[in-house]
């Protein structure tokens, strides 16, 4: 081989010895500590589980009382899943296939929705026309004993269980409440039908109340919107849509609620722990009471997909909230299921209202603060007497034979209702809003009749 040959031949082999040493660096310096940082990562977790496993072997050899290990396995996903926060829990087969009959409108129990706050069962709503909406529990109650025994730092799943029992036996609970020494209730357990829809109509003004979000809230909401419309025809003056005590349940319920009274724009947006986890939601064009007054009631109670539907129809200015701020939980669960092994409750995102504000521990502000409360209507006395109290007063002939007889029934049933202040104050701003309008349309037509006249004259 040449001498000129051989020296290029080494400056070939040079350039190759150079770009495999760079290749050598490159993989010693960035693969292998994005190895070793996984492979410790997965050490760490090994760690933990051999943890795990060595505690549970422990309790399995030498605890007291033995225990099954299914119990001890479930016990775990449990704590585990209640460690992140009060909403997330796992679901034994039997909790979940509760959990699916519940979602249709029937399941057994008390009729509360509970959560846990500092280790403490808290209700965040009784449902309506349910044993324990009966017995006089309200949102915000702590339930701190059950059989009279303590169940502070009890796992939710575990006082869930104690509070259940056969439809017709009876559980005694020890109720904390604020401002008031605790007490004892006993309610007896039974299978709770839901009615998720009522409504009534108070002087030409539309009463709807939702206690939950079922899979027919909204096609019941819709059937009686109509029915309200039928029979008010014309003098229809506005809706009130009652969400008080109302603990949630169906996203896509909750909704489609809300895009019954919105034309159009965003009605919730979900942020999960990924970018691809995020979703938003959009009105379609349509309000089913035209447009007309709406006041949506809000308590401490109304929490989840309740707080969806007033803060969608708050923001876009579609509705007048009265009452008091809400429960406040902005977060979002995904039930997911384990074949065989019931489910799991997980939380996977955080929901939004359409102008970007989480609700998350904060609720909803109403636009107008009224407490609740009842308020009895006085008897006729002396000081109130009008002229059907004067003895051989004259009957008004105009009044009808059948509205004679339907008076007085249907005087008790809305009396009922406006017993009520929020109820009653709802109205009273309906009313206002309409008489308002009116006027307004009044003046309006007489300014330009003046005007006319006036360019007439002129």
């Amino acid at each position: 081989m040449s001498g000129k040959k051989l020296i290029t031949n080494l400056k070939n082999n040079g350039y190759l010895v150079f770009g495999l040493f760079l290749v050598t660096i490159f993989i010693f310096t960035f693969i292998p500590n994005n190895f070793l940082n996984a492979k410790n990562n997965r050490n760490e977790t090994y760690k933990q589980l051999s943890l795990f496993g060595d505690v549970f072997q422990r309790v399995q050899e030498q605890y007291v009382e033995e225990v099954k290990d299914k119990e001890l396995i479930e016990a775990a996903i449990s704590g585990m899943l209640q460690s992140l926060d009060p909403h997330s829990s796992y679901l034994s087969a039997d909790d979940y296939s509760e959990m699916q009959v519940k979602t249709k409108g029937t399941f057994g129990g008390l009729g509360i929705e509970i959560t846990l706050e500092n280790n403490v069962v808290k209700v965040v709503s009784p449902i309506d026309d349910t044993p324990a909406h009966k017995a006089g529990m309200l949102p915000g109650d702590l339930i701190i004993g059950i059989e009279g025994k303590s169940i502070r730092g009890l796992p939710l799943n575990k006082a869930v269980e104690k509070l259940r029992g056969p439809v017709g036996s009876k559980v005694k609970i020890t109720v904390l409440r604020k401002d008031t020494d605790p007490f004892e209730l006993e309610i007896t357990r039974a299978i709770i039908k839901i009615r998720s829809v009522k409504f009534n109509i108070i002087n030409n003004v539309g009463y709807i109340r939702l206690s939950t979000f079922s899979e027919t809230t909204t096609s019941s909401m819709l059937e009686a919107i109509e029915k309200i419309k039928a029979k008010t025809g014309r003098k229809f003056q506005g809706l009130i849509l009652d969400l008080r005590n109302n603990p949630g349940g169906l996203l896509n319920q909750s909704i489609s609620v809300s895009d019954a009274f919105l034309e159009n724009g965003e009605i919730v947006s979900t942020k999960g722990r990924n970018k691809d986890d995020s979703s938003r939601t959009f009105a379609q064009p349509g309000d089913v009471i035209s447009n007309h007054p709406l006041i949506v009631l809000i308590n401490s109670g109304s929490a989840s997909a309740s707080e969806i539907v007033a803060g969608a129809l708050k923001d876009h200015g579609r509705a007048i909230i009265l009452g008091t701020r809400s429960f406040g939980k902005g977060s979002v669960q995904s039930i997911v299921p384990i074949p065989g092994n019931g489910a799991i409750r997980l939380t996977t995102s955080r929901y939004y209202t359409p102008s970007g504000t989480s609700i998350q521990a904060k609720g909803i502000e109403p636009d107008i603060i009224v407490e609740s409360g009842f308020t009895k209507e006085k008897k006729n006395n002396q000081t109130n007497i009008r002229e059907e109290n004067l003895k051989g007063a004259l009957d008004n002939k105009n009044l009808t034979e059948e509205n004679k007889k339907n008076q007085p029934k249907k005087k008790n049933e809305i009396q009922k209702l406006l017993e009520d202040n929020q109820i009653s104050r709802a109205v009273d701003l309906i009313r206002g809003i309409r008489l308002y309008g009116k006027k307004n349309m009044f003046f309006n037509k007489r300014m330009v009749n003046h005007n006319d006249n006036f360019k007439k004259a002129g």
